[in-house]
């Protein structure tokens, strides 16, 4: 083995998979809930969607654990994703089928919940220190995103309507 694959053996990261797979099961329980809650889709349509998204994030995470290659594991589940719904693989139109009746909007509201949670507690402390001056530059750039989109979206009203 070269020095190259060794250092590179080290810094992949340990996945233990059964406390993924529990995490994830977890997290399909509470995607369904919101998925059968806000969009009404019925329970039985989105169990077995979830189920499809669960085991294709399951392969994507044992190949990064134990792929002969180190990719990130958002890497792998996309590529078994994409590999998964390729039209040419058997069974695509009932992955892609069954996948629709999953509404990613509900699956996204509470990750992003929780990763705000998660950054207000590290931006919290940083806020502290830095005062007045972060709020101020806050709020200029909340002020130049809104004013950019509002510019971009009235040159595309303005280009449609001409």
């Amino acid at each position: 083995m070269s020095d190259n694959a060794i250092a590179m053996e080290r810094t992949r990261p340990n996945i233990d998979l059964t406390d993924h797979a529990v995490t994830l099961v977890i997290v399909c329980l509470v995607g369904l809930v919101m998925n059968t809650v806000g969009p009404a889709i019925p329970l039985a349509d989105g169990f077995v969607g979830m189920v499809v998204i669960y085991l294709i994030t399951m392969v994507g995470l044992l190949l990064t654990r134990f792929a002969p290659f180190y990719l990130p594991s958002v890497a792998w589940i996309s590529l078994v994703g994409i590999l998964a719904t390729l039209p040419w693989t058997p069974g695509s139109e009932w992955i892609v089928e069954q996948a629709k009746s999953v509404n990613f909007l509900a699956l996204a509201t509470p990750a992003l919940a929780y990763a705000g949670f998660a950054i207000a507690k590290k931006e919290i402390e940083v806020a502290k220190h830095s005062g007045w001056k972060l709020a101020l530059v806050a709020c200029l750039v909340f002020l130049g995103t809104y004013a950019g989109s509002v510019l971009v979206a009235e040159l595309i009203l303005r280009l449609q309507g001409a």
